[in-house]
């Protein structure tokens, strides 16, 4: 006589082996050993079998269309991108609006570097660097020759566009290629207001670049010693600047200034203690 419990204990293993042989026939793709054990498997293994196929089935669909989404929005993104670049640097303020609506990267480059907002700088396109700033543009970005919104509007005396960089975040102690703050160029150039504007905002007025020069000494080297470059070079008197630091061969402001025949300006460094 065959006891009771041997008997459920045999069909019990039966099926677990049936299952069991189902799952691996499923994962390796053998359909048709998988359509031979399928009738000696309960049906409800054969549910949860059937349930995660097409579980899997829908993470895969899924996975795909995200990747697809993705991809769209990054070829979406890299085309307003280009046309960002290309408008802001002509100035067009209204086609540079319309595309930041469209959530263009504000803060893409081309492939020198420059930004949108970099490119509008250079071009003293005023409008356009403020709906670049307003939208978030990076004041700091620099280029592959080491400009800056800051830095060049601050080179070039575009007296606005810089005063919209000090309001978002510009880098006082930022530098350009020659390691110059940007105070050393608008001094060089005679900018007045922008200098001025930059000592206030609090630039270093004894910065010395990599040709070992501060802003007093190439208000006096590199220019003619006129009325811009003589006032330039008594505000940054006042802001402190050391009328007594000299270059690198060891000449002083005010030994330049005699050299020069810049009489004006070597008053000026002398009545301020310069030797």
């Amino acid at each position: 006589m065959v006891r009771p419990e041997r008997v459920v204990v045999g069909k019990t293993m039966r099926m677990v082996k049936a299952s069991a042989l189902l799952v691996v026939a499923c994962g390796l793709g053998v359909h048709s050993q998988a359509q031979e054990i399928q009738g000696q498997v309960p049906v409800q293994v054969q549910g949860t079998v059937q349930g995660k196929v097409q579980l899997d089935q829908k993470h895969v669909a899924a996975a795909t269309a995200t990747t697809e989404l993705a991809h769209k929005k990054a070829v979406n993104a890299k085309q307003l991108g280009e046309q960002l670049l290309k408008y802001a640097s002509v100035g067009d303020e209204v086609a540079v609006r319309k595309l930041l609506a469209r959530d263009a990267p504000v803060n893409v480059h081309d492939a020198q570097g420059n930004t949108p907002l970099l490119l509008a700088t250079a071009g003293n396109h005023i409008e356009v660097a403020r709906s670049l700033i307003l939208a978030g543009a990076n004041v700091n970005l620099q280029n592959k020759q080491q400009d800056s919104a800051y830095l060049l509007a601050g080179a070039r005396g575009y007296l606005e566009i810089l005063r919209m960089t000090l309001t978002r975040g510009a880098d006082l102690k930022s530098t350009n290629r020659y390691g110059g703050t940007a105070l050393i160029p608008a001094c060089e150039r005679g900018h007045v207001e922008t200098a001025k504007t930059l000592i206030d905002a609090g630039v270093d007025v004894n910065h010395v670049n990599r040709l070992g020069w501060t802003c007093l000494m190439e208000a006096v080297v590199l220019s003619d010693g006129g009325p811009a470059h003589q006032q330039i070079v008594r505000d940054v008197i006042a802001a402190g600047a050391d009328v007594n630091l000299a270059d690198r061969e060891g000449v002083t402001p005010l030994a330049h200034a005699r050299q020069r025949g810049q009489t004006a300006m070597a008053e000026l460094l002398s009545a301020a203690g310069a030797r």
